[in-house]
């Protein structure tokens, strides 16, 4: 039996992270934020997540199920929490469930502990998927509750669609519940040493070219590619790029080869959070039509951060610093950078050659860049709302977040041309400059020179107060809600469902 867009269904969302409950990155805002939509949409949601150690943890919640899972030979004792969240205007709450083994996630990190990932991450999310499975058989079976899809988030849940559909037999109950794998990020694969793949308990038959065998290692997230019914990911220019060599990361065959292809899907953000009308974290709230009080979190950020309170160009640089995010190219530029008017904010933690690196530069400019290392989600906003521009030289961006909290933020963005980044921000040019819809700036070879010069673009126009207020305003007016996002997967759910 089919369905269409407008029947209500009941989605289970399986992840290793979601906002407020366990974060690393943009997975989990994401991953909170639909569910949220989907329920404001009048949908069901249940949410499945690892029970993490976390402070988040009400004292309340209550155990739900308890029940074993088969790992490798042993069995482990799982029990499952649960608890409801509210959604405004929504018909049903969110349910969300916890996977809850200690031995696997009582631990100080998610993933990794002083930046080296747990070597037993494989026996980590095996448990997990397996668990999720399990769970729904006792939706299903017991509870008598309509699953219509299982959407997936990432290679830590790849494997939920492995075991439903290639070993079948085992779940006949749940062969009508539709899965979507949404990656995330295809640089993370959960790829672990061959020998590891009896751990997954799969049939030998499965660690095999067509199956979750990659250059002898086992690749969960290929496995999760090749048994879910449909494959999304971000934003529709990254789902473009990763069928290439170039972005593919050694999948692109894998996902060439999916009959129905793969759809990109822009991510929203949360616009009850990131708002700078009504912003908590924020000094000075204000809004398109009225841009003072902008100016004075500038100057309170300057003054936050140790910084001369300067009517200069204030240039933002957030997230993580690594290789993929091209923050080596600002670091290549930065001494031409320091002999012109301005100034530099960083926040954000990564690889210790680039942290170094930027430590250095702070230590040579003290008068010119702010720097804090780690991550405070209050600062992330003030930063936001002080700064003239964010700098966001990726390499590759599925779809970034932090160029959307700019245009909430009237923040004016410079970026690479590729993935959400070229989907997401109107670059400036003459016809978009003429019809006032270009939101940012965008360069497209991956250098310090191209770097530089879109910079030195952006400071130019950022003179020519009429042009850059309409760059501005443009951003801050433009729909970064989830609600669109949210009915382009419902409609998608609903294409699944209609093949039945």
């Amino acid at each position: 039996m089919g369905s269409n867009s407008s029947d209500k269904l009941h989605v289970v969302m399986a992840s290793s992270e979601a906002v407020p409950y366990a974060k690393t990155g943009g997975l989990a805002d994401v991953v909170g934020a639909l569910s949220m939509a989907h329920a404001k949409l009048g949908h069901r949601v249940t949410l499945l997540l690892p029970g993490y150690r976390t402070p988040l943890a009400p004292k309340g919640r209550r155990i739900a199920e308890q029940f074993s899972v088969s790992m490798g030979g042993t069995s482990a004792e799982v029990s499952i929490e649960e608890e409801y969240v509210p959604v405004v205007g929504a018909l049903h709450q969110v349910r969300v469930l916890f996977v809850c083994y200690d031995p696997y996630f009582d631990r100080p990190g998610l993933y990794q502990q002083d930046h080296r990932d747990y070597p037993d991450n494989l026996d980590r999310f095996v448990l997990f998927c397996r668990a999720v499975v399990q769970v729904l058989h006792i939706l299903v079976d017991r509870q008598r509750e309509k699953i219509d899809i299982l959407h997936l988030h990432d290679w830590q849940t790849a494997l939920c669609a492995v075991y439903l559909k290639a070993v079948s037999y085992e779940h006949g109950s749940l062969q009508s519940i539709k899965t979507l794998l949404t990656v995330h990020n295809l640089g993370y694969q959960g790829i672990f040493p061959g020998q590891e793949f009896m751990k997954t308990g799969l049939p030998s038959s499965l660690f095999s070219l067509g199956g979750l065998e990659f250059y002898g290692a086992v690749n969960c997230l290929k496995g999760g590619i090749i048994f879910s019914d449909a494959v999304s990911t971000v934003s529709p220019t990254y789902a473009r790029e990763i069928l290439t060599a170039e972005y593919g990361c050694g999948l692109e065959g894998v996902l060439a080869n999916r009959p129905s292809g793969v759809s990109g899907i822009t991510n929203g953000i949360d616009e009850d959070a990131w708002d700078p009308e009504h912003d908590a974290y924020l000094p000075v709230k204000y809004h398109a039509n009225d841009l003072s009080g902008k100016r004075a979190c500038k100057r309170a950020l300057q003054l936050e951060l140790g910084l001369p309170i300067l009517d200069v160009p204030l240039l933002a640089v957030i997230g993580r610093l690594t290789f993929q995010k091209g923050f080596d190219l600002l670091l290549d530029i930065l001494p031409e950078l320091m002999s012109l008017d301005l100034q530099l904010v960083v926040l954000g933690t990564g690889d210790t050659h680039l942290e170094q690196q930027f430590l250095a530069a702070k230590e040579k400019h003290p008068q010119t860049i702010g720097l804090t290392l780690g991550f405070d989600e209050g600062l992330a906003h003030r930063i936001e709302a002080g700064s003239d521009m964010l700098i966001m030289p990726s390499r590759y961006e599925p779809c970034g977040l932090s160029q959307l909290y700019s245009l909430r933020y009237g923040t004016v963005p410079i970026v690479r041309r590729t993935g959400g980044l070229a989907d997401t921000v109107i670059p400036f040019r003459p016809s978009t400059v003429k019809s006032r819809c270009a939101t940012g700036f965008h360069f497209i070879d991956p250098s310090p020179d191209a770097l530089l010069s879109v910079i030195l673009l952006a400071l130019h126009i950022y003179e020519e107060q009429e042009v850059w207020c309409s760059l501005v305003t443009a951003g801050m007016n433009a729909d970064l809600s989830w609600d669109q996002s949210a009915r382009a997967y419902i409609d998608l759910y609903s294409r699944l469902l209609d093949r039945m």
